[in-house]
């Protein structure tokens, strides 16, 4: 029995967008939160390129997760 090997390319230099498939650099972040597993507090965070950034947020926001959608060179995590 044989088994895929894990990839060993190197980590992106620059954060890219969280659509499957796509390798574009990240302009935006997305801040959601899972309220049946998450405390109100705390916020996970999708990257999104120019394209994918529309359909990442409504893909969050019919769910009622979408918290806020900041350009990636404004965002600061919050501390805790």
């Amino acid at each position: 029995m044989t088994f895929p090997l894990p990839d060993m390319s190197p980590a992106p230099s620059t954060p890219q967008c969280s659509a499957k498939g796509c390798r574009t650099d990240a302009v935006w972040v997305l801040a959601w939160n899972n309220p049946k597993l998450h405390t109100p507090e705390r916020r996970k965070t999708w990257l999104a390129c120019e394209e994918h950034r529309e359909h990442l947020s409504t893909f969050l926001g019919v769910r009622g997760f979408l918290k806020d959608v900041v350009r990636l060179e404004d965002w600061e995590e919050p501390e805790g």
